[in-house]
């Protein structure tokens, strides 16, 4: 089983990924929500020059936001500078496209964006939309040259919660990716991709899993709703609020479990974001420190309980316990945010990786 990390973006998220490949971790994984964090592809830029084994992959791009050739020139430039190390996570757009009021991206239209990527760096002449209703054919024009690397491949991974979309990750035979709050909803979640990656005729052994899980290894006597456990694990929490204050203003249909214990605290923000201002543009606030931050508004709503039901914080023990029912259940990575201003957690993380090894 291998192990990630999950990094907000920022100018020397090099630091993070130099760290965890000093660690033994096998990938780092840089956030695309460019109202939230830096940019993914110049961060990855510095991290490839600053490392030598660890593969660096946008977790995740949204299509919307880029223009696929674009994409495509973005990942042969990182292919260059790390050959063979470079991984296109994708996916329809939760944290990116809500941060700007949008829901998320038709899976069809994201099918065919990976289509043109894949096209261009498999060095294909393929025709795009480069237009609005302007199709034109498309290829890389030199890659003779060295400017890029099209050579070495460049792994696909599809974030997928939905039946629709594990069917997709299965037909182009991609690695999986999804955000687990607990081991049970872990483990069903890879059961049903499983599955739908048998169905398709694809060998069970060759699909490759990978969960998000956030939280904070607890030190002796510290409690869930502690400040260094707020703030580490308080930002994961803090996504189930958001997903309630979304369906309330927008309609957008909550996907994560709520647990009946944490159902009030929920309404509680929801009320309290009917009030956020500008008044047309209440998720400007509400997707504030999305994932990255517990902010002032949400803070008294970060319960102890709602940390408990939403990440894998406990002990070292407990949290190895957990790790093993998810290798045992055919995980093949478990991805590890961190978050900023504690990026010396990724020390308590790479001890429990250890164990792994």
């Amino acid at each position: 089983m291998e192990f990630g990390i999950g990094i907000p973006t920022a100018g020397d998220s090099w630091k993070v990924a130099q760290r965890a490949e000093e660690l033994g971790f096998s990938h780092a994984w840089f956030y695309d929500t460019q109202m939230l964090v830096a940019d993914p592809f110049v961060a990855m830029g510095a991290a490839a020059v600053k490392t030598s084994r660890i593969h660096l992959g946008t977790g995740v791009l949204v299509p919307t936001n880029r223009i696929p050739a674009v994409t495509a020139c973005g990942f042969a430039t990182l292919n260059a500078m790390a050959p063979g190390r470079i991984d296109f996570g994708v996916g329809t757009g939760f944290s990116a496209r809500r941060a700007m009021g949008l829901g998320a991206m038709k899976l069809a239209d994201m099918e065919e964006y990976i289509r043109i990527v894949y096209a261009l760096l498999n060095g294909e002449i393929t025709e795009a939309e480069v237009d609005p209703g302007v199709r034109k054919k498309l290829k890389f024009l030199n890659p003779e040259l060295g400017l890029i690397n099209i050579k070495d491949p460049v792994r696909l991974h599809i974030s997928a919660l939905g039946p629709k979309g594990r069917q997709m990750t299965a037909r182009h035979g991609a690695a999986w990716k999804t955000v687990m709050s607990g081991v049970d909803d872990g483990l069903a979640a890879l059961n049903g991709m499983r599955k739908t990656w048998t169905d398709s005729g694809r060998p069970a052994g060759d699909l490759y899993a990978s969960a998000w899980v956030w939280g904070c290894v607890l030190r002796d006597g510290e409690t869930l709703d502690s400040p260094r456990v707020r703030a580490q694990a308080g930002p994961r929490a803090a996504v189930l609020l958001h997903r309630a204050a979304d369906l309330d203003m927008e309609g957008w249909i909550n996907t994560s479990p709520v647990a009946d214990s944490v159902k009030d605290v929920l309404q509680g923000y929801v009320e309290a974001a009917r009030t956020f201002a500008p008044a047309d543009a209440r998720y400007l606030l509400n997707h504030t420190g999305h994932c990255i931050a517990v902010k002032p508004e949400e803070d008294r709503f970060i319960t102890a309980e709602l940390i408990r039901q939403t990440t894998f914080t406990g002990q070292e023990q407990d949290i190895k316990q957990r790790i093993e029912a998810m290798r045992d259940g055919g995980l093949s990575q478990l991805v590890i945010p961190i978050v900023p201003g504690h990026e010396s957690a990724i020390e308590d993380w790479g001890r429990i990786a250890k164990a792994f090894r």
